[in-house]
């Protein structure tokens, strides 16, 4: 008779198969007593309190707060970082319950460890907010042509009169012509051996500028015609190649090294007064618009740099009052504007970027008013 048959019997039967049903259970306890005792294990851990929530004796030490969330963070990386057993996850999830996805952890939130924030497992969370800065409008320059930068900077320079013979000068070619060009090789005298590969500029001087306040010579004008790389050096003479070249060079033309040209003109306002005046146009004209080249006597020691923003203004007119009868020389006037590009000791090269009126030698040069 099987045990259910047992069940379904009536009578003595019956009371047969609930006997059995009883008295099994203890026989399979005594048959398997490790099954037993682990089961009697899990129904003790069920019946345990929920484990303890974090405490500041949980934590790292020297742990740096707060803790910024990083993409592809988890609370598991957190917990690691924050706990010395990083299974405390699973609270802190459990008292977070506005993280729905634990795996999901937004970047830019900062967590922080608060004995007082006992409900979320010591950890507080900061959502960050976005905010709105106000600034004032900033008015941005127009950028510079670069173009006419490097075109004026390789064609002609401005030094001081000693400065003339300091490097040397061309003496012959290898074929004895007069004129050379680009790809010629020629024969030079140099003042100081220089190292193969090193670069002169070829230049030419041309008239001394005067100074409009003084009336004595300021320096010297030149003109770029080239460049030339060294490639040998015997018995006094340097040889070289040249590599540029602007206009024909000729035996005499003088070298100096040759100058970093930096395109990367950036308007700039000097904070301190300058007051200087035009001393030179290029090309000796009469006077000078927009986009051309000028020289001005403020240099490095007045505090001009490379692109240094300068006003140019010509002297008021004088006009006769028709009241007084009297001789009045009325305020200056805002003619231009330039920007400085090679600034030496003494004086600068600028270019003109804005002018209303020609613009002529001697006309002051000042500070300009940042937008």
């Amino acid at each position: 008779m099987n045990l259910r048959g047992l069940i379904a019997s009536p009578g003595r039967d019956a009371r047969l198969a609930w006997a059995v049903v009883l008295i099994l259970p203890a026989a399979l306890v005594s048959l398997f007593p490790q099954g037993a005792a682990l089961a009697s294990d899990q129904t003790a851990a069920m019946e345990q309190p929920t484990q303890a929530i974090p405490t500041e004796a949980d934590l790292r030490p020297g742990i740096k707060l707060p803790y910024i969330v990083k993409k592809g963070d988890t609370l598991w990386d957190i917990a690691n970082y924050f706990f010395k057993n990083p299974h405390k996850w699973l609270k802190i999830w459990e008292q977070n319950l506005y993280i729905t996805n634990p795996d999901l952890i937004y970047p830019g939130n900062e967590i922080s460890f608060a004995r007082k924030a006992v409900k979320s497992g010591g950890l507080s969370v900061t959502r960050m907010q976005p905010e709105i800065h106000i600034k004032p409008a900033e008015r941005i320059e127009p950028a510079v042509d670069t173009s006419r930068i490097v075109t004026a900077l390789q064609r002609q320079d401005f030094i001081r009169p000693e400065a003339l013979d300091a490097a040397g000068y061309v003496l012959n070619s290898l074929d004895d012509r007069i004129n050379y060009g680009a790809n010629d090789r020629i024969y030079m005298k140099l003042a100081t051996p220089a190292e193969n590969g090193s670069v002169f500029d070829i230049f030419r001087s041309a008239d001394p500028v005067i100074d409009p306040k003084t009336g004595k010579p300021f320096g010297m004008l030149v003109k770029h015609l080239g460049q030339v790389r060294v490639t040998g050096y015997s018995k006094g003479i340097t040889e070289g190649l040249i590599i540029r070249a602007f206009e024909e060079i000729s035996r005499g033309d003088r070298l100096k090294p040759a100058r970093i040209i930096n395109t990367r003109v950036e308007p700039d306002y000097p904070n301190q007064a300058l007051a200087g005046a035009v001393m030179y146009i290029r090309n000796n004209a009469a006077e000078a618009g927009q986009n051309q080249i000028i020289g001005i006597d403020l240099g490095a020691q007045d505090g001009v740099k490379t692109g240094s923003i300068l006003d140019v203004l010509k002297s008021g007119r004088v006009v006769k009052d028709t009241v007084t009868g009297k001789m009045v020389a009325l305020p200056e006037e805002n003619i231009g504007r330039l920007i400085v590009l090679a600034p030496q000791s003494h004086a600068s090269i600028a270019l003109v970027t804005r002018s209303t009126s020609p613009i002529n030698i001697g006309d002051a040069v000042r500070n300009s008013i940042r937008p």
